[in-house]
C-alpha cells in the first residue's frame, strides 16, 4: 500500500510516498480503508521539527481522516464492517480529564498517523462521523472542530447571549464561529484580510475587525461590547496577541489558549486583577467527539472546506497551508 512518511529529516521535501505492507488488525483492532484526510497547522509544525523535535524517522504523518472499516479483530463491538469512521485525535483519551498518558497518544505526532491507504486503530479509538457530511467534510473534525468544541462548549460552558471573539480564519476559529452561532452566541472575528472578514460575516459573525488596519483591536472590541468585554476568546496567537485578549475579555471571562503563532512578552498581572480563566485546550476526548458529532448532526452543520488535493499531492497541500491563502480546511482525497 501507499503511505506518506517523513523519511530522513524535517522538511516538506523529505515527505515521501512509499510502498509498505498493509497492516492487519489484531484483537480489539479494526482495519480502515482511508478515503480522505484533513490537514492542521500542527502538521506543518511536525514537518518543521517544532512539534516533536525528537521524532524518529521514518514517521507516518496526519491525525485527521475518514475511512471505511473493512475488517475487525476479535472482540470488537464498537464498530462494524462497512462503518464510516474517524480516529480520535488522542487514541487513549476516551473520557475524563486529560493526563500525560492520554496526551501522549496523539495520532500523527506521538504515534504513527493516518497518512496511508490502510490503517489499523484500536476500536475504542474510532468515532462514527455524522451521516450528512461528505467524506471531505467529515475528515475536518478530529482536531480543529473538537478543539473549538472543547474550548467553548465542554470547558467553556457557552450559553445563548454570550459573546465570543475569534482570531484569524483558521480551522479552529471557523469551527468556533459555527459552534457559537449554533448556541445562540454573538461572534466578533478578527483577520488581516477584508475579503476573509466578509466571508466570516457570511458565516454569521456579527462584527469583524481587521487587525492590520486596527492595530489596537482590543479597544475596538471593548467599544463593540459597551466597555464590558467579551465572555470567551479563542486565542490562537499566543504571547503576541494574549495581552490584547486580556485587555478585551470581561472581568471573570475566559480565554482558551489554543495556538502559539506569535512570540513576545506577556504581563500576567491583569489575569489576576480581572479574575480571568486562562485555559489551555489540547483537543479533547473521544466522548467529547461523540457529543460534538451529535450536535453537528442535529443542526446539520457543515464544515468549511477550502480545497481538496489528491493524496499524492500532500506536500503541495502543505505548501498551500504555508502560504496562508486558505479559508477553511485543506483536505486530501484518495
Amino acid at each position: 500500500m501507499r503511505a506518506y512518511h517523513l523519511n530522513t529529516g524535517f522538511d516538506i521535501a523529505n515527505l515521501k510516498l512509499v510502498d509498505v505492507p498493509a497492516p492487519r488488525p489484531a484483537a480489539g483492532q479494526v482495519l480502515i480503508k482511508m478515503k480522505t484526510w484533513s490537514l492542521n497547522y500542527r502538521d506543518l509544525l511536525v514537518v518543521r521539527g517544532i512539534y516533536a523535535p525528537k521524532l524518529k524517522f521514518p514517521f507516518q504523518m496526519i491525525s485527521d481522516g475518514v475511512g471505511e472499516v473493512i475488517a475487525v479483530g476479535a472482540g470488537v463491538t464498537r464498530v462494524n464492517i462497512g462503518d464510516r469512521v474517524s480516529g480520535a485525535f488522542m487514541q487513549a483519551w476516551i473520557d475524563g480529564p486529560p493526563s500525560d498518558g492520554k496526551n501522549h497518544s496523539a495520532l500523527g505526532g506521538d504515534i504513527a498517523g493516518l497518512a496511508a491507504e490502510f490503517v489499523v486503530l484500536d476500536a475504542e479509538g474510532c468515532v462514527h462521523v455524522p451521516a450528512h457530511l461528505t467524506d471531505e467534510e467529515a475528515a475536518t473534525l478530529p482536531c480543529a472542530a473538537l478543539t473549538a468544541w472543547n474550548a467553548l462548549v465542554t470547558t467553556g460552558h457557552l450559553k445563548a447571549g454570550d459573546t465570543v471573539l475569534t482570531q484569524g480564519t483558521g480551522g479552529v476559529s471557523l469551527f468556533a464561529l459555527q459552534f457559537a452561532k449554533m448556541h445562540g452566541a454573538r461572534v466578533i472575528s478578527t483577520s488581516s484580510s477584508d475579503e476573509k472578514l466578509e466571508r466570516m460575516r457570511a458565516l454569521g459573525a456579527s462584527d469583524t475587525i481587521n487587525y492590520k488596519s486596527t492595530a489596537n483591536w482590543s479597544k475596538r472590541v471593548l467599544e463593540l461590547t459597551g466597555g464590558v468585554g467579551v465572555d470567551h476568546i479563542v486565542e490562537v496567537g499566543g504571547a503576541g496577541t494574549l495581552g490584547q485578549s486580556v485587555a478585551c475579555v470581561r472581568t471573570g471571562g475566559r480565554i482558551s489558549l489554543i495556538g502559539v503563532l506569535t512570540g513576545g512578552e506577556f504581563n500576567p498581572i491583569p489575569i489576576l486583577m480581572k479574575s480571568i480563566a486562562l485555559q489551555g485546550i489540547f483537543v479533547g476526548s473521544r466522548t467529547m467527539f461523540d457529543e460534538m458529532n451529535r450536535a453537528i448532526s442535529l443542526h446539520q452543520m457543515r464544515p468549511v472546506v477550502d480545497r481538496v488535493f489528491p493524496f499524492s499531492e500532500f506536500p503541495q497541500a502543505l505548501r498551500h497551508m504555508e502560504s496562508g491563502a486558505h479559508f477553511g480546511k485543506i483536505v486530501l482525497k484518495a
